[in-house]
């Protein structure tokens, strides 16, 4: 299975990244492989995870505090968001 971010989600990886990176140094290379484990679980059993709206799910990070909301269209993953979970509830719903 194929995965493609919308551009604000891919934006919204960037900047958590270089914010943990900022914190701690490879502490935004921790976050990245976290999304690759959420990213890997997705592509396996992609109806795994919660609905939160039609044609939308949301994976939850296991070690931080976001999720990656995404949709499947044929054999693509699309990402639409790489929400914290702490933040701005359901703001990506215009995407």
């Amino acid at each position: 299975m194929n995965i493609r971010f919308l551009e604000p989600a891919q934006n919204e990886l960037d900047d958590a990244f270089d914010w943990y990176e900022m914190e701690q140094s490879g502490l935004g290379h921790r976050f990245l492989a976290e999304i690759q484990s959420a990213l890997k679980r997705i592509t396996v059993f992609p109806d795994s995870c919660s609905v939160i709206a039609p044609g939308l799910r949301r994976c939850m990070t296991r070690k931080f505090p976001y999720i990656l909301v995404y949709g499947v269209e044929r054999d693509t993953v699309i990402v639409v968001a790489v929400a914290h979970m702490h933040r701005r509830p359901r703001y990506w719903q215009g995407r």
